[in-house]
């Protein structure tokens, strides 16, 4: 079997070191792929631009490729898989019109408030005044979200009504994130723990996989402003066996049903950004694709073919699918650069890595390096993901936080409390 990964972040480098374990891969072709994910068995440069979907059609086209692998968002919103469908090529992930869920935070929350998909209230602007003066309807906190992609940085928490118009002006009138924020949304800020449930389906059959928490502030103790993921960790308690009955049954199937109602079925990977209330699960927001960095523990913890799995979805095959899991848990936490999620430098000489290597349960995956003359260096705000696996949150946090003492870069920085969570719940 010969597959196409679209990619090169800590993400893909997870989901390429999964798929090349697979005895179904002959052949790993990335676009563009990193210097870590081509150093994996089985895997190759493509050479294809990432950002030219008829090229990348013609290209798997002509490689006669079985089926191609999307990681990052954009290219499904931008309508990836419709081209290939054109050549009648497989893609794991969704139509351009089902890829909305992630490409229109007002599409999602319309179609969650439509069908009764528990989420928080919002109201919906394309005009700075207007916004600004429905505020004064609005009890702080309040969140203000960039309707489109904004590489994980459209959303503001607004503890008073100014930062609440600061971040309106910033997105309206400023056009910080460019189209992207030309409409915005309102919405209430909702109260518990955060956690995310990402599923795989083929449009019908939803099959979730285990349950994981994310760290999306900076700083220690969630302070700090939001980033693409400083952690994670597998399972989360907070996810247990009655909660997540609840989330598969009052939102997962009905935002996939909602979506075949629509006359756009969603296939691919369903990512639900969640905040476990006291009144229950609501919605975040929905992504499209596997969450960075909750892929890296979570396939830290998959035992079965990631690669069957996907070809199940695509081919509609996922009834008689099933996925067993490692019983440890995993954690992840992210070393990134100096100064990250602002500006930050690359090109500093990254040590250490070498006495990680072969252990059975730490993996380094890579999101921002570059390899130059037999050293690694970084090349991005996220560099490493440094993953562990342990019996139980408590040892695997220990792991992660042992093996993350043997790297060192410049400007080096990552939290201390990964996992804290996991650990004190009761």
């Amino acid at each position: 079997m010969k597959i196409l990964l679209v990619g090169s972040g800590g993400r893909e480098h997870a989901m390429a070191w999964k798929i090349t374990s697979s005895p179904m891969v002959d052949e790993l072709l990335c676009v563009p792929g990193s210097d870590a994910i081509l150093s994996l068995p089985k895997a190759k440069n493509s050479g294809v631009d990432q950002g030219d979907l008829v090229a990348l059609a013609d290209y798997a086209s002509k490689q006669c490729v079985d089926l191609t692998v999307i990681g990052p968002e954009a290219p499904l919103v931008d309508g990836i898989t419709d081209e290939f469908a054109k050549r009648g090529l497989k893609v794991f992930g969704p139509s351009k019109r089902a890829a909305m869920l992630e490409g229109s935070k007002i599409f999602c929350k319309e179609l969650l408030l439509r069908n009764n998909i528990p989420t928080a209230g919002a109201e919906f602007y394309d005009d700075y005044e207007k916004a600004a003066s429905a505020l004064e309807n609005w009890e702080p906190p309040v969140v203000v979200k960039a309707d489109g992609l904004a590489a994980g940085k459209g959303v503001v928490v607004c503890d008073t009504r100014d930062k609440a118009r600061e971040a309106l002006k910033s997105m309206l009138v400023d056009k910080t994130f460019g189209a992207a924020g030309e409409r915005v949304i309102i919405e209430e800020c909702l109260v518990g723990e955060e956690a995310s449930f990402i599923a795989i389906t083929d449009g019908e059959v939803v099959l979730p996989l285990a349950g994981s928490q994310d760290h999306k502030r900076v700083d220690d103790g969630d302070k700090g402003p939001n980033t693409g993921g400083m952690g994670a960790y597998s399972p989360a308690p907070v996810l247990d066996k009655a909660m997540s009955s609840r989330v598969y049954e009052e939102i997962m199937l009905p935002t996939v049903r909602a979506m075949a109602a629509l006359g756009t079925p969603f296939m691919g990977t369903l990512y639900a950004g969640l905040m476990i209330t006291g009144e229950g699960p609501k919605v975040l927001e929905f992504n499209v694709r596997f969450g960075d960095p909750e892929t890296q523990p979570l396939l830290f913890r998959l035992e079965s073919d990631l690669a069957s799995i996907m070809s199940a979805a695509v081919d509609g095959g996922l009834k008689k699918t099933k996925i067993k899991w490692n019983p440890q848990t995993a954690v992840c936490v992210v070393a990134a650069s100096g100064g990250y999620p602002g500006h930050y430098d690359k090109g500093k000489e990254i040590t250490g890595l070498g006495e990680l290597e072969g252990l059975d349960d730490v993996y380094v995956f890579h999101a921002g390096t570059k390899l130059k003359d037999g050293r690694w260096y970084t090349n991005g705000g996220r560099v490493l993901g440094v993953t562990a696996r342990g019996q139980g949150a408590r040892t695997a946090v220990e792991k992660a936080y042992l093996a993350m003492q043997k790297i060192k870069f410049e400007g080096m920085h990552f939290r201390k409390d990964i996992g804290k969570k996991a650990i004190e719940r009761p």
